[in-house]
């Protein structure tokens, strides 16, 4: 993961997973609304776990969606993970 990256970027990029899986417009949700608000299901966290690990070449258990429920928080902990 590029040094330079930031909790913003992070959020911004899941941002766009939640509106290209969900179909949901961007400005329907906040960074604060809880994933499972926005039909966040298991198939949808192994999902966008195999994006985390792909995006920022991080390997990530797929309970890290539920440890972090919302985009704000899922981003701080992959840039947790990525510090590590």
């Amino acid at each position: 993961m590029p040094v330079q990256l930031t909790a913003t970027e992070i959020e911004q990029w899941l941002v766009g997973r939640v509106v290209a899986y969900g179909k949901i417009q961007a400005d329907a949700f906040t960074v604060d609304t809880p994933l499972a608000e926005l039909g966040l299901d298991s198939v949808y966290a192994l999902t966008l776990c195999g994006d985390i690990e792909d995006e920022f070449q991080l390997e990530v258990d797929p309970t890290i969606v539920w440890d972090h429920p919302t985009i704000r928080e899922l981003a701080e902990g992959i840039l947790q993970r990525a510090e590590e």
